[in-house]
Parts: C-alpha cells; sequence; structure tokens
C-alpha cells in the first residue's frame, strides 16, 4: 500500500512505566522536584506511540491529530497540544509538520501503573526522532534530551528512559544527578537485576484526588520541610543498599516511602485518603508471611489504593502461589498484573520517505 500524499515518513516508540521507591511527591517552578527520587523501569507495562508526520501549510501553530487505543480522547489530546505548545520553541518540526499520533497502552487504565511515565516518554522519545532524522547526535544526548522533555510532561515520565534503576533530582550522593533530567544507576548488586512486580488491583476506579493536585498540595504542607529531609536520607540508604546488595534496607526505604506517601495525603490541607481497607489488609498479609518465611519481598504503592509486590526472581514460586491463597481475595475480581524490571525504551520503526 503506497503512503498518503503529503507523508514524509513516521517513529514508533515502545516506552515502559516506572514504580518508584523513594518517592517523588512537590515540585517547584516548571517541573522541578522538591526532593529526589529512585525508581526501576518496568518491563510489561509499557506504551507504544507512533507519529506519522506529513507537510502543512505556513501556519506555526501545532498540528496535530490524536487517537488512543483507536479512538478519539479529547481530554488526553488537549493535554499533548498544551504540552507540545509550550516546548516548540525547542522544535522545527512544528513548523513545519501536521502530527498524527496513536498511542496504545498494554495495561489497562487505572490499574496502578503510572501511564503518563509511559505515554509521555514515548511521545518524546518519537518527536525526538522526527527532529533529529539522521542521528546527528549521541545516544547519550538522545536519551538526556529525552528525559529533559519527558520531565516537562509528566516528572515521572522522566525516569522511564532508562532500563534498570533511575534516579532523578538533584541530590549530593550522586555527582551525575540533577532537576532537570533522570540519571541512570550503574553500580546495582546482582540481588536486584531480577526484581519482580506483582501488582494487585484493589481499585481501578479514577482517583479521587489527582496527583497534580496532590503535588500541588506540597506547597504549603505543614510537614514539607520534614519530608524533603526524609527523601534526600533515604535516597542516601538507598543508593548505599543498591550497590551492597542489602535488600532488608532497601525493604524498610520502600515501605516507609509508599506509607509516608499516604500519610502526606491523609495530613494535608484539605486532607484525603487514597488508600482503601484491602490495602492495608493485604500489607498486613505481606508482613506475616514476610516474618513467617523470611523471604526477601516488601511492598509500595503509588498515589492510589494498588500494591506492588516487589521480590527477586528466585522467590517468584513461592510468592505466586501466596498471592493466589491469600492475597487475591482482596482484589477487584481478582486482578492482578505480572511484572518484573525492564531494559528501557525501544525503538520499533522509522521511516523517512523521499
Amino acid at each position: 500500500m503506497g503512503k498518503e500524499k503529503n507523508v514524509i515518513g513516521s517513529v514508533k516508540w515502545q516506552s515502559p512505566s516506572n514504580i518508584a521507591i523513594v518517592k517523588y511527591w512537590g515540585k517547584k517552578g516548571k517541573q522541578i522536584p522538591i526532593n529526589p527520587s529512585i525508581s526501576f523501569t518496568l518491563s510489561n507495562a509499557f506504551t507504544e506511540t507512533e507519529i506519522t508526520f506529513s507537510l502543512k501549510q505556513t501556519s506555526t501553530d501545532v498540528s496535530v491529530n490524536f487517537i488512543f487505543e483507536q479512538s478519539k480522547n479529547q481530554l488526553f489530546e488537549n493535554k499533548i497540544i498544551k504540552f507540545l505548545n509550550d516546548i516548540k520553541s525547542d522544535f522545527e518540526i512544528f513548523g513545519k509538520y501536521h502530527l498524527q499520533i496513536s498511542s496504545k497502552n498494554s495495561f489497562p487504565h487505572s490499574a496502578g501503573i503510572a501511564s503518563s511515565a509511559s505515554s509521555m516518554s514515548a511521545l518524546v522519545l518519537c518527536l525526538l526522532s522526527v527532529e533529529y532524522p539522521d542521528s546527528k547526535i549521541s545516544d547519550e544526548t538522545f536519551f538526556r534530551k529525552a528525559s529533559y522533555y519527558s520531565r516537562l510532561a509528566s516528572g515521572s515520565a522522566s525516569r522511564s528512559l532508562y532500563p534498570g534503576f533511575t534516579l532523578w533530582g538533584k541530590t549530593e550522593h550522586l555527582n551525575s544527578s540533577s532537576d532537570d533530567y533522570a540519571t541512570t544507576l550503574n553500580f546495582i548488586h546482582p540481588i536486584f537485576n531480577d526484581l519482580q512486580d506483582s501488582i494487585l488491583i484493589v481499585d481501578s476506579k479514577q482517583k479521587k484526588v489527582s496527583s497534580s493536585e496532590g503535588h500541588r498540595l506540597m506547597e504549603n504542607h505543614p510537614y514539607k520541610d520534614a519530608r524533603i529531609k526524609q527523601a534526600n536520607d533515604h535516597t542516601h540508604e538507598l543508593i548505599r543498599a543498591l550497590k551492597e546488595g542489602d535488600f532488608k534496607t532497601f525493604e524498610r526505604i520502600c515501605e516507609i516511602e509508599a506509607l509516608g506517601l499516604h500519610s502526606l495525603m491523609m495530613s494535608s490541607k484539605p486532607s484525603y485518603v487514597l488508600m482503601g481497607e484491602n490495602s492495608i489488609k493485604i500489607i498486613d498479609k505481606i508482613r506475616e508471611f514476610r516474618l513467617k518465611t523470611n523471604l526477601n519481598l516488601c511492598f509500595t504503592l503509588d498515589a492510589g489504593p494498588n500494591i506492588h509486590l516487589i521480590y527477586p526472581k528466585s522467590n517468584l514460586k513461592e510468592i505466586t502461589s501466596f498471592i493466589e491463597k491469600e492475597l487475591l481475595v482482596y482484589c477487584e475480581s481478582n486482578k492482578w498484573i505480572s511484572d518484573e524490571l525492564g531494559a528501557g525504551p525501544k525503538q520499533l520503526n522509522k521511516s523517512f520517505y523521499e
């Protein structure tokens, strides 16, 4: 089948979501975090985005059509157009091309997985591939730019551009760290190289309070200064634990950060609760199971009720059995998602026509 009239080419990227161990909560200025965060990239939870670009008239306005999972989604399109207008002065392509953007997720919406991280990083990777068609920049520069622009779209998206563990936010404990983009951590002990993330779906309904509103409420939070210190201390401790293979410290920080995130929501003005009754029951069961078996496993939550159960692959059989026998009863329609530490984004195609 021939190409459509005026079509110049297309690019397609797959980019993963990530799960934060040290949480990003609160920002300042233009998407600058108030504290550093550390996450690991997932494997099976990803967004695929394709941009087909064609010549347009002389207008310098951003020209976009957006399709999400084969349907028009005006809310998503409006968010994307706002983001593209914010960055258009940095890109020549918006003055030359009309962009047809098509996107889909490998995971269901509201599943406790950060869809903005995967979707916005995939979008930015496509934009940069169109902007730099001849690979005139190094891979390092390309992905740093991708992390920078992804951050402007969604803070957590900055961490989805690299495999394994990633840090975002300036800290004295890592010289390469920055508030502007994320940095990959390449000193990870082998015990963390095959982490599993079993996501227990407690409630898939849309959150009553968005993460954006949660970040805003941190601006005048009574515990803001204490939270910044805690996050920096946890970043220091977690970097050491990841180097040394100290799973017990990893476990402790992971769970304190998760519960601390929700305590910040509960103590904000106004306060709100996103953790459900069944979330607490699952947490109690996990702690009982860990005490009984002495296996390496821990939990975390993002800004919602769903539980991420994290453990090395060597414990997969025992923990899968535990999930099926004791935890699914607390999950919505017995739903859970199996994921693991991933290898980062990958380009699926790139076609430029004469």
